[in-house]
């Protein structure tokens, strides 16, 4: 079977490409940050962690009225002044030399991004049928994987210069990365906005809905996974295994890589909300069996011996990523009013910022504890994956008569 990274030709494609080049400018961001901001601008690791803590959460409750707004005033060019705003703050980082001014850019930054993320699922919704969304999410994951590798290989080159011209290159890239996103975006076939909202309808009616803010909790738990292989698994290689440091490394390429080639294929099963609950419940089966691997991993005395455990649990953890990320699509647009569709991605999207910002800390409180927390954190990804079932059924019974956006199919 061919494995096809590229959505179907048309607005899909566009959609790519936009992502595309985007992520090659993040992922360069993310290799070079923590360090740009410490040894040219002169920041604490504290005062690093901090503003992004702040940022995103500030980022993650912006979410939901800029959906809106890409809902009331058009995706399209919302979602174009959002990148344009990304890109404008990305350059400010080239400028920054304090922490207040360091500050008030990576709010800027945290706002846009969660912004532009929701615009965009405003914008696919417009664009493509609800019986083709989820296959081209997959496809867009596959690209922004691509992306992030070919990112992050530039960016280690500006790493082993290790010059101060070398970081602001990064950054300067990351700008016009965002504004080529923004001119992609621009040539994509308007949406109209939804009507005017009608007497008594409240502005932001997802903050009303409690069965889908249940359905949004239970998918932020399921998302505590994402900073597993760029925190939790490097300080567990190093600290608790004897199995060698470029395994980090090896690890990391090796879920890129996965979730490049696979995921499209993975999301295939997934063509309705029984599917993807069904997806979502064996995700959690999958993570639970990945997080019992990684703690037995602490075990063998061998290098080798860990180092196989550790690769066998990395790759049912990403088995279990892609299972979950395709289930939580379905489940985010199904569940979502036609006329809502930028809010809702909105306040649904709140789990990633929510990970990137507790993630790191509730992964190593549990990691402190070794094996056992490895457990627990399994059995609290399994149970999140358990109870999204009924809290989806709850969620659709609700929604039933209001004008869901509509059964997804996954397009072949």
């Amino acid at each position: 079977m061919t494995i096809r990274i590229l959505p179907p030709p048309g607005a899909p494609r566009r959609l790519a490409a936009a992502q595309l080049s985007n992520s090659v400018g993040d992922g360069a961001y993310y290799v070079c940050s923590a360090l740009y901001f410490t040894r040219v601008v002169g920041l604490s690791p504290a005062q690093i962690g901090l503003g992004l803590t702040l940022a995103w959460a500030i980022g993650s409750v912006a979410g939901v009225p800029l959906g809106a707004l890409a809902d009331r005033r058009g995706p399209r060019g919302t979602s174009v002044l959002l990148a344009l705003a990304t890109a404008a703050a990305v350059s400010s980082f080239l400028f920054i030399r304090s922490f207040w001014a360091f500050l008030l850019a990576v709010v800027v930054y945290a706002t846009a991004q969660c912004g532009l993320a929701a615009a965009r699922q405003a914008l696919l919704a417009g664009l493509v049928t609800p019986q083709e969304r989820t296959g081209v999410l997959a496809h867009l994951q596959s690209v922004l994987n691509a992306g992030l590798a070919l990112g992050a290989a530039l960016g280690g080159l500006a790493l082993s210069a290790d010059t101060e011209r070398a970081y602001l290159a990064v950054f300067l890239l990351d700008a016009v990365s965002f504004l080529a996103c923004a001119a992609v975006l621009l040539r994509l076939p308007a949406v109209a906005p939804v009507p005017q909202r009608t007497a008594g309808e409240p502005r932001l009616a997802v903050l009303r809905d409690r069965p889908y803010a249940l359905v949004t909790l239970l998918n932020a738990v399921l998302l505590l996974r994402m900073p597993l292989l760029s925190l939790a698994i490097p300080l567990w290689i190093v600290e608790r295994t004897s199995a060698p440091g470029w395994l980090v490394s090896a690890l990391f390429v090796l879920n890129t890589v996965a979730v490049m080639l696979f995921q499209v294929r993975a999301a295939r099963p997934v063509g309705d909300l029984d599917s993807a609950r069904r997806a979502v419940r064996v995700s959690g089966l999958v993570m639970a069996a990945s997080c019992a691997v990684f703690a037995l991993s602490a075990l063998p005395r061998a290098g080798w011996a860990a180092a196989a455990l550790l690769v066998a649990g990395a790759v049912l953890q990403v088995d279990a990523e892609m299972r979950q990320s395709a289930g939580s699509w379905q489940i985010g647009f199904s569940l979502a009013p036609a006329d809502r569709i930028g809010q809702y991605q909105g306040f649904f999207g709140t789990g990633v910022p929510i990970a990137r910002t507790l993630g790191p800390l509730v992964l190593t409180s549990l990691l402190l504890w070794g094996i056992p927390g490895w457990l627990l954190l399994g059995a609290v990804l399994l149970a999140a994956s358990y109870g999204m079932g009924p809290a989806v059924r709850r969620a659709g019974a609700v929604h039933r008569g209001t004008g869901p956006a509509g059964a997804v199919v996954q397009a072949s």
